[in-house]
């Protein structure tokens, strides 16, 4: 390729830091409510011995420090896991994320209006008034495993094995050797997924699959080159070619924390192992069509940017990005 004459590595970070990156200041204030939330949670455990909520851990984008902008309205600004036991193995989620809802409201007492916790399909929503954030507090069965292994519960009420320590641990230590390029660049695949979502609301690229088809390509390269975390468009060239030359039908299997011979492959269309539990095929719920329909974006995407970087001005390029990033590109 020619080289991005218009648009290049400096460009994207322009448009990372001010259009997607979440502003320290909206960061730092998120950090706080979560901490806040835990700390009185935790002095509630403290006071009750043989309360049923054992502890709780920071988890999700906001903790990995994957999270983009919050658009108005839209999605959750952090996550926390709360770590429940019970003796009831066949416990129904709806009635754990009501008994859940029942426990935050304990804590919080009269300060907060019952209204401001809102279970959903898989988490207790709670909204805080003074700044608007809303944090999801998702319930994981705790069975006493050590790095805070416990067990998720699905809409379907199926338990599925996760670690939010071992998830933070996992992608942090792909960061300390890759730089802040690496998490940045997820943060810039997020931004496109979610532009892409608003053309196109049946594509299906869930957040967790960025991460690891970012940590994939870290860790195996690309075309006999290392993921280019210091040149956003190369590396984003490189994330998309991956995507159309592997069709996504290649299996994704990391050995952190467990052998390559763990895994069982199935015949789901995608196959992308969840890093702590060689049983989650994250991706198990895609269809062929929804393969097809990331591919073909992907290829679609990655033809708009070979058309930028051949561009004959840079009006004609920044036309071609702002179809992948929106009007607001490049946001200087």
């Amino acid at each position: 390729m020619a080289g991005e004459r218009y648009v290049d590595h400096k460009v994207l970070k322009t448009f990372v830091q001010n259009k997607v990156n979440v502003p320290p200041d909206e960061a730092r204030e998120r950090r706080r409510q979560v901490n806040h939330l835990r700390e009185r949670l935790e002095d509630y455990i403290a006071a009750h011995p043989d309360f049923d909520l054992v502890k709780l851990r920071a988890s999700g984008s906001t903790a990995k420090h994957t999270a983009i902008r919050r658009r108005s309205g839209t999605g959750s600004d952090a996550d926390v896991a709360a770590y429940l036991r019970t003796t009831d193995t066949d416990i129904d989620v709806s009635t754990m994320l009501t008994w859940l809802r029942d426990r935050c409201i304990e804590v919080y007492g009269a300060t907060k209006d019952a209204d401001d916790f809102k279970p959903s399909d898989h988490a207790v929503g709670i909204t805080m008034r003074s700044s608007g954030l809303k944090i999801d507090v998702v319930p994981v069965l705790y069975t006493g495993e050590p790095d805070d292994k416990g067990y998720l519960v699905t809409a379907d009420g199926t338990k599925v094995l996760t670690s939010v320590t071992l998830h933070l641990q996992f992608i942090q230590t792909r960061k300390d050797k890759a730089g802040d390029g690496y998490r940045e660049l997820i943060r810039l695949l997020k931004a496109w997924v979610r532009e892409s979502k608003e053309v196109d609301p049946e594509l299906r690229c869930k957040s967790f699959l960025i991460e690891l088809l970012v940590a994939h390509l870290w860790d195996v390269g690309w075309n006999g080159k290392p993921l280019q975390v210091d040149d956003y468009p190369a590396a984003m060239e490189q994330v998309l070619a991956y995507i159309v030359r592997t069709g996504l039908r290649t299996p994704i299997v990391f050995t952190d924390y467990y052998k390559a011979d763990a895994v069982r492959t199935t015949a789901d269309p995608i196959q992308v192992w969840d890093p702590v539990n060689p049983e989650n095929n994250v991706t198990r719920s895609y269809t062929e069509q929804d393969r097809q329909r990331l591919v073909n974006h992907a290829r679609a995407t990655l033809d708009t940017i070979t058309m930028a970087a051949y561009a004959a001005t840079k009006g004609e390029a920044l036309a071609s990005w702002r179809e992948l990033f929106g009007p607001t590109f490049p946001g200087e």
